[in-house]
């Protein structure tokens, strides 16, 4: 792997990695962490994290990642719901929600604090240094390097390797079960499509680790098929390290690669009119070929010249500046993404595909592939997985990648898990060739007054296509007419401002503008041209304000929780139908 350290990128070998591993499995038997027993891990992306999860594993205990953004509150429940003995924290932040919630923990014994900055050390017997750890487990390592395989050799496929806590869009987070058997098989599974992922690549790892998505691609595979991952220093410098990186495969949620393309739209539209013609024209030309290629016909001798040319003097430039000019494709998971999205990327020259999964069944049900793939759908079932649809259009699936249920929750347990199937609450449909697509959540389709049954996360994934729109939430259950609340693209929105000499004191006032809601208007009257007149938005209300994890609006894969939306802006949602 490599990390950014001082301004340069580090590497670390995978013996290094392993040995790092060892000494916390080591450390943490000598803190008295036995088999079976939990320990949390609240951080960052960063190598310490992958040793840590690594050495829980080999001292025969099992992970608990805790989203970073996650109030004390909800730490506090992760912690006492699991009985953690033991919890990584990365820094001051972290070990000050520690020190909010101590007195309500009484199995967590001890919390090792990692990160070198910004804590000076307290005199405290509960709070240990990361440094300190490793040197001790380093000294009993060596004095004694098998000492932490018996734990090893004593774990079963079956047993629990780690507990994922989904975010989930309703009620307290619960407990996935899963074990090594169930990683293992996704893993392997996924091996057997060559041209994903081979031991040549290298990946950017951003997305939280605690997240049974990037933990596969940036944890177990690289573990199996033996790539090379790069963290990313952090969320704010994404796009900078993927220049400096230039990953051979991308993967990542929908909003990211909706922000990559709206950066450059906006960038194109500063852009003299000469270069923005170039642009169009090249943009027209490519789209016309991979057009062509997803509609399974061979592009004729004059497109493929005319896009050559394109190519090489406008769309390779772009893929450049943006660093994915080496990556040979990308893959979109943990939400549904427009295909508008996918054809931008297709158009580049970079092959676009859609997974789909969930925490239940880690991390994969259906997979797309480079050379197998259709936009819209989110590709066909695992080898040896089977996934049918009920009456009602509900996915279900089993595998050996499901899991056996929630910790310390059967009520949950019984309603996901029936005779066998994992219940997904997603609803979809198969094509003739068994591509799967998703249409909506089944809980989140909108049935209006007039009887009308409608999907509101397409109309959404519409709106988001705009370089304005960062969020859309659909209303309209049980209702005459659909409406949206609609959350800008800040970035974007600003810069449309000064372009456009519009002046403001806060977001509040930009965000009720009345140049700034014209714009919208016009983008959402833009997404009415191309959907059903009963799917039409009627009326918007803009937010003004982002959605934060934080503030429980969405979940830390940026999926709107719409039950808490309703509630909290009801009066919002009101108006619009007053």
């Amino acid at each position: 792997m490599r990390h950014k350290e001082y301004g340069l990128w580090q590497e670390i070998s995978w013996k290094e990695y392993h040995l790092q591993s060892c000494y916390l499995a080591h450390a943490l038997m000598d803190l008295g962490v036995d088999s079976g027993d939990f320990v949390g891990i609240i951080g960052e992306n960063c190598p310490e994290w992958l040793y840590m999860d690594m050495g829980i594993q080999m001292a025969g205990a099992r992970t608990v990642g805790i989203y970073t953004t996650s109030a004390w509150p909800q730490v506090q429940y992760i912690l006492n719901h699991s009985q953690c003995k033991v919890l990584f924290a990365e820094n001051e932040e972290q070990v000050d929600k520690w020190l909010h919630m101590r007195s309500g923990l009484s199995h967590l014994e001890y919390v090792i604090y990692w990160d070198k900055k910004g804590l000076e050390r307290m005199s405290d017997d509960q709070l240990l240094f990361y440094d300190d750890i490793i040197a001790s487990g380093k000294k009993s390592y060596e004095d004694n390097p098998d000492r932490h395989l018996p734990r090893v050799e004593k774990v079963q496929p079956d047993d629990i390797a780690l507990l994922v806590y989904t975010s989930g869009t309703t009620g307290k987070p619960k407990g996935a079960m899963l074990s090594a058997q169930n990683i293992l098989w996704v893993g392997n599974s996924l091996m057997q499509y060559d041209n994903i992922v081979t031991s040549k690549d290298e990946t950017m790892s951003f997305l939280p680790l605690c997240h049974i998505f990037e933990r596969m691609f940036s944890v177990y595979l690289p573990l199996m098929v033996g790539y090379t991952i790069n963290i990313a220093e952090g969320p704010d410098t994404i796009s900078q390290n993927i220049r400096e990186i230039r990953p051979t495969i991308g993967y990542a949620v929908p909003r990211v690669w909706e922000k990559f393309q709206s950066s450059i739209m906006i960038k194109m539209g500063d852009a003299p009119w000469f270069n923005r013609w170039i642009f169009k024209k090249a943009m027209d030309i490519g789209t016309y070929y991979s057009n062509t290629l997803l509609d399974h016909n061979t592009p004729g001798i004059g497109l493929r010249i005319m896009r050559f040319i394109a190519y090489w003097s406008v769309l390779y430039p772009l893929k450049y500046m943006m660093g994915m000019n080496r990556m040979k494709g990308a893959l979109s998971g943990a939400a549904p993404i427009s295909p508008k999205v996918m054809r931008f990327y297709h158009t580049l020259g970079i092959t676009m595909i859609e997974g789909y999964g969930m925490t239940e069944t880690s991390a994969i049900i259906t997979i797309s592939t480079f050379s197998d793939y259709k936009l819209g759908y989110v590709g066909k079932p695992l080898v040896n997985a089977e996934v049918k649809l009920t009456d009602d259009g509900e996915i279900i699936t089993r595998h050996p990648g499901v899991i056996s249920g929630y910790y310390k929750y059967p009520e949950a347990t019984a309603r996901a898990l029936q005779d066998g199937w994992l219940h997904t609450g997603d609803v979809g449909e198969f094509d003739e060739k068994g591509y799967l697509k998703i249409v909506d959540r089944k809980k989140d389709l909108i049935i209006t007054a007039g009887g009308k049954n409608i999907a509101p996360q397409k109309i959404e994934n519409m709106l988001k296509v705009s370089s304005y729109i960062n969020d859309a939430i659909i209303i309209g259950d049980k209702r005459k007419f659909l409406s949206a609340i609609i959350v800008l693209d800040e970035e974007n929105i600003n810069k449309y401002a000064r372009d456009h000499k519009i002046t403001y004191t806060s977001y509040s006032d930009l965000a009720s503008h009345s140049d700034i809601i014209k714009l919208i208007d016009g983008e959402v009257n833009n997404v009415n041209k191309e959907v059903a007149r009963v799917e039409n938005i009627r009326k918007f209300t803009i937010l003004d304000k982002r959605l934060y994890v934080e503030d429980g609006e969405v979940t830390p894969t940026m999926k709107v929780k719409r039950k808490f939306i309703n509630e909290q802006y009801h009066e919002l949602i009101e108006a619009m139908y007053a």
